[in-house]
């Protein structure tokens, strides 16, 4: 083998990739949190919304759940534009993967639901609390801490294997930068290793955040890789 590592110019880009890193991230919290809020409702609409409300939300977890997120994506970004509705590729990317984040918490969520004591619920009704209050004060902070462990989990996924799609409709996240740099310098060799430090250090300290988080809220402790 006669080929010549070159690290110094993959280090030189540092700056530019660690751009892409900080989009990598905010896309990724984002979607979190937008996919946290879906999976709040459509575990509710399933659990205590009737039937057509079970419906809908089973279709959307159904739809969204088989049917890759680059399929999702391309179908905001190229899709849409036909039928006269435009958005930058960067809204594109967060609303597929908030979509597609929502549609697994919903099930995430309502596995939680369900781990609630009929008893707990009846003291609440008891109590006069409303629908709202019981998800409020009594579901959301047992299922916090049951499920935290799954959640925290799945925010790696979406940091890692789902911002990185992005790349595809040209956002200028992690992939996105190292691509686009490696297209000039070709040394796509050494430019996605840095890359692949850069995703797991990123991993590694939001392993970590989520970790301390969960033992200081819930006293749960999450796994660190």
């Amino acid at each position: 083998m006669d080929y010549t590592f070159q690290f110094g110019i993959a280090f030189e880009a540092l700056p530019q990739l660690l751009q892409g890193a900080v989009l990598t991230l905010e896309l990724g919290i984002l979607a979190f949190w937008g996919g946290a809020l879906i999976g709040l409702l459509g575990a509710s609409m399933k659990i205590y919304g009737g039937r057509l409300a079970y419906g809908v939300a089973q279709g959307y977890v159904v739809f969204f759940t088989n049917t890759p997120a680059l399929i999702q994506i391309y179908f905001l970004y190229f899709g849409l534009p036909e039928v006269g509705i435009r958005w930058s590729n960067e809204t594109c990317v967060l609303i597929g993967l908030t979509l597609n984040a929502g549609a697994y918490l919903t099930e995430i969520m309502r596995a939680g639901f369900l781990s609630v004591h009929r008893t707990e619920l009846e003291a609440a009704e008891t109590l006069g609390f409303s629908r709202f209050k019981q998800i409020r004060y009594v579901i959301v902070p047992h299922i916090a801490r049951y499920i935290y462990p799954a959640i925290a989990n799945f925010f790696i996924v979406i940091l890692v294997m789902g911002t990185s799609v992005g790349a595809v409709v040209g956002v200028d996240e992690l992939t996105g930068e190292t691509i686009n740099i490696s297209t000039k310098n070709y040394r796509w060799l050494e430019m996605f290793t840095v890359t692949a430090g850069l995703y797991v250090i990123l991993t590694f300290i939001a392993s970590i955040s989520l970790a301390l988080f969960g033992r200081w809220a819930f006293r749960v402790k999450a796994k660190i890789f």
